[in-house]
């Protein structure tokens, strides 16, 4: 008999055990289990309900032969199920008439047990209850095996809901993972703002998520993305800190959550959306560096507990909504920046070219002074040809002091030439473009040289040249490349010079424009002024430096810039 016993005992539990093998889905396994000890046991009905640590009451989750099972719940200490639960033992009702801790879930039941599910380290999960119609239908024995039964059912459940857990997080990573990706690729703020929102809410299970920026001068807040399902947005516009909840989050610059925002001390926050069915709240900051940029605020539509993993998901979203801001508002700057540069370009051009005709224009110009000075024409004072010759020579030398001043003021100021190093002109330079590289997928690489190179020159001036050389690499890459810079130094003719040489791995210069690139309006590209490089080798020329087209090919270009180093 005892062997029959024991027998019956591990083929209840390897069944049980077996379950992970069969099934991935707590769901299904509670049912599975369910199903398992009740036959083991004969059981006229039965139920498996969980502890729900949000409201603190044992749910049915698994059950048969009970009608309305899904309603049924008990709390700490109530019925058989909630005594088990709450002594964390084993209970038995031999006759349910007789046992005042009994609650009936259905009529006829005269013999119910039930023990807890409990996790490894003593915490319990839920509870198996088993039905007879009969009294006394089990005794001690049968209790102590259900007790035996229901840890194994309690240490399954866990496996499968930490399986279950790692599945999520393995999909939570992987989402983390493409937004990031989708994120630092979104150049326009509010299709960041709103991929931002849409993806947080996807990932959380939320009802709702809406993004607020925060600006620290005016102790305010701004709505710029909100995204939901059938929930009206929270009131736009400027918002003062003081009136929104999300102040909590952006003054402490760490996560905070609020429980029930339906409770009445809520209801006077201008930033929470007029919907009575939102309930929890989780405020998460977006900092980057020292400062708080906003709140990432997401809404459930029940009472929800975020727990830590949650908590870390907003913060790794909303840093990486932080980054991306910054990311697109630095793109911007460097769009600015380039069509100011393009702007001044042409302004430079137009100076260049006033000073090229003026130039030409005096060379005639002396010719007529010298010719009219030495005609020696002198006529009687009442003759009016000697008022017209007074005439001519007066508009000869206003139009000489206008050539003069012309020249004059083509040429680069002194006063903004200053001694500085050409490598932080370059890296200077680099930063402006990286984002265009990154979006161009051109990869960089600059070498500098163990010493630093100093150079009497005009800073924005050789920003500008670097700048027209490396758009022009990039505008030979469309579908990406590499492009180098290699900085050093060598003797020429008794005198130290820097030596940077800009190589890409374009399509090359084609041949019938190789020899005339530096001149004016000389373009090989659609769109194209052709003014870029004759700027760049006039800038250079006023350096004393210069710039030539070292190679050219199907495997790319590379230019050499040439400038002195300055004399201690």
């Amino acid at each position: 008999m005892e062997s029959s016993s024991a027998d019956r005992a591990s083929g209840l539990l390897y069944s049980l055990a077996s379950l992970t093998s069969r099934t991935d889905d707590p769901d299904r396994a509670l049912e599975g289990m369910l199903s398992i000890i009740a036959r083991g046991f004969s059981a006229d009905s039965g139920s498996i309900a969980l502890l729900n640590p949000e409201s603190a009451k044992l749910e049915s989750e698994a059950s048969f032969g009970i009608p309305s099972a899904e309603d049924l719940s008990f709390l700490p200490g109530q019925g058989l199920p909630g005594w088990a639960a709450l002594h964390s033992k084993p209970v038995l009702a031999a006759d349910t008439s007789a046992d005042l801790r009994y609650r009936a879930a259905r009529p006829g039941v005269r013999c119910q047990m039930s023990a807890p599910m409990t996790s490894g380290d003593g915490q319990v999960l839920g509870v198996v209850t088993l039905d007879r119609d009969l009294p006394e239908a089990y005794d001690a024995a049968d209790l102590t095996l259900l007790g035996r039964l229901a840890d194994e059912a309690g240490s399954v459940i866990q496996t499968l809901w930490r399986l279950d857990h790692l599945k999520d997080k393995a999909r939570q990573l992987e989402t983390l993972l493409t937004t990031g990706q989708s994120l630092v690729s979104k150049l326009e703020q509010q299709e960041l703002f709103d991929t931002l929102t849409r993806d947080t809410r996807q990932m959380m299970g939320a009802r709702a998520c809406a993004l607020y920026l925060y600006d620290s001068a005016a102790a305010s807040v701004r709505l710029r993305s909100f995204t939901s399902i059938s929930v009206a947005a929270p009131a736009l516009g400027s918002l003062s800190l003081d009136s929104c909840l999300v102040a909590t989050a952006i003054r402490m610059r760490h996560a905070v959550t609020f429980t029930d925002i339906q409770s009445p001390e809520y209801r006077e926050f201008a930033d929470l959306p007029p919907d009575p069915t939102l309930r929890s709240v989780l405020a998460t900051p977006l900092p980057y560096e020292n400062e708080t940029l906003g709140a990432l605020v997401v809404f459930t539509d029940h009472v929800h507990r975020f727990d830590n993993d949650e908590k870390r998901l907003c913060a790794a979203l909303a840093s990486l909504g932080a980054v991306s801001l910054q990311n697109a508002e630095l793109y911007s700057r460097v769009f600015k920046s380039e069509e100011t540069l393009r702007k001044n370009e042409r302004l430079t051009t137009l100076g260049l070219l006033a000073a090229e005709i003026a130039h030409e224009i005096r060379n005639p110009l002396t010719v007529l002074k010298l010719l009219h000075g030495g005609l020696g024409l002198d006529f009687p004072p009442d003759d009016p040809r000697r008022t017209d010759m007074r005439v001519i020579g007066e508009k000869l030398d206003q139009l000489e002091a206008i050539v003069t001043r012309v020249l004059n003021f083509a040429k680069a100021p002194s006063s903004l030439h200053t001694r500085c190093s050409l490598s932080e002109i370059v890296e200077d330079t680099l930063v402006l473009v990286r984002l265009k590289l990154a979006q161009g997928k051109i990869h960089m690489r600059f070498e500098s040289p163990p010493r630093p190179l100093v150079v009497d020159a005009h800073r924005g001036q050789l920003q500008q040249v670097l700048l027209n050389l490396l758009i022009n690499s990039m505008q030979a890459m469309p579908l990406g490349g590499n492009i180098s810079l290699q900085l050093g130094s060598e003797t020429r003719e008794n005198a130290q010079v820097a030596v940077l040489d800009i190589a890409d791995t374009g399509g090359g210069i084609p041949d019938e424009l190789g020899s005339a690139i530096f001149d004016s309006f000389l373009s090989g590209r659609p769109g194209g002024t052709g003014l870029g490089l004759a700027i760049a080798k006039r800038i250079l020329l006023g350096h004393y430096g210069n710039i030539e087209l070292l190679s050219t090919g199907a495997a790319g270009t590379t230019f050499r810039i040439t400038l002195p180093l300055a004399r201690n």
